[in-house]
């Protein structure tokens, strides 16, 4: 029997991610979504014949669901995954978990009181090139690392009116919150803790209300170094990973490609991008492993049914807003900050 799900939010992460990544993996299956916006229910019910359409919170958590996804604008993320929890669901959050890690472990609190388990999506852990670099460092491919630069710069330069560009602290507007929690969460998925945090963030568009130009730097506990960088004001977009390493390198330009094909109804696994691993000139083209979003559900499937491990383990993300926090001290500080 598949697990009953219900999908709060059908903008962009409800829509093109969460939507039909559900309805492709057995042992799931799209049972409600929630959205207010009627063309967006039209969409809903014109792509997945049968879905159910509540239109309150209260009448959606009154359905006969297993595991309930929020994936609503961030200021919504907690008190919607709290209330799921009281409800008895399993519960996944698009990242950012919490505008705050306190935030964030008040749902913990709360999932392991009611015993609920609650996981978040950290898709871009199955992007084709970190897929490919996470494997090489397996390997050991590039001896021993001692740099990890990490960019989602793009060419966007008039403000969207949307809540991601809103400036009230509840909102966690900003890059920071929103591309910056995939280029943390990677960095201390291949490199561990961080000692300590430098940060610039800036304002570059007209108008604008939140940072839209960020550089971080993080100083791991094994010495490794990660440069992370994210604009919506990049004219030139640099490469989209570089790993420097004893032996070689690893450089990939180009950001995967799973996105655009989930927007566009078409196959969005064995997506591969293209990279170049080794030293200077000698540096050999490689074929990346194929991108795989698919997996976090799949996953998901087997710790609900099988008691395997969750997807992306809570704790990660609120080590990940320890490190976002961090970022925002030092920005506003002009200082390093230690962890």
């Amino acid at each position: 029997m598949s697990l009953r799900t219900g999908l709060l939010g059908y903008g962009i992460a409800g829509r093109v991610f969460h939507a039909p990544l559900i309805a492709a993996t057995p042992g799931l299956e799209l049972s409600a979504v929630l959205t207010a916006d009627p063309t967006r229910r039209a969409h809903a019910q014109a792509t997945y014949p049968g879905v159910r359409l509540p239109r309150a919170v209260e009448e959606l958590f009154a359905l006969d669901l297993d595991v309930v996804v929020v994936a609503t604008p961030n200021r919504t993320h907690v008190p919607l995954a709290l209330a799921a929890i009281e409800a008895g669901l399993a519960v996944v959050v698009d990242k950012p978990f919490a505008p705050t890690s306190a935030d964030a472990r008040r749902v913990l609190q709360a999932a392991m009181y009611r015993d609920v388990p609650v996981t978040v999506f950290q898709n871009r852990r199955w992007d084709s090139d970190f897929r490919t670099i996470r494997s090489l460092l397996a390997e050991g491919a590039l001896g021993t690392v001692s740099r990890f630069e990490s960019r989602f710069e793009r060419w966007v330069p008039r403000v969207w009116d949307n809540w991601r560009e809103f400036g009230a602290p509840e909102e966690a507007g900003g890059l920071l919150y929103d591309l910056g929690a995939h280029l943390v969460d990677q960095a201390l998925e291949l490199f561990g803790p961080v000692a300590t945090v430098y940060a610039e963030l800036d304002r570059r568009r007209p108008g604008v209300e939140v940072d839209d130009d960020v550089f971080v730097a993080l100083t791991h506990v094994d010495g490794v170094r990660s440069h992370l960088w994210a604009s919506s004001a990049a004219a030139h977009h640099g490469p989209r990973l570089r790993v420097l390493g004893s032996t070689g390198a690893y450089v990939s330009h180009g950001l995967d490609r799973q996105e655009d094909a989930l927007a566009a109804g078409k196959p969005f696994d064995d997506l591969s991008t293209n990279g170049r691993l080794g030293l200077l000139d000698d540096a050999e083209e490689v074929v990346n492993l194929p991108g795989a979003y698919s997996e976090f559900y799949r996953l998901l499937v087997a710790a609900l049914t099988d008691g395997g491990p969750l997807p992306v383990e809570p704790e990660s993300a609120v080590r990940a807003l320890e490190v976002i926090e961090a970022a925002f001290t030092s920005a506003r500080t002009g200082q390093v900050v230690s962890l």
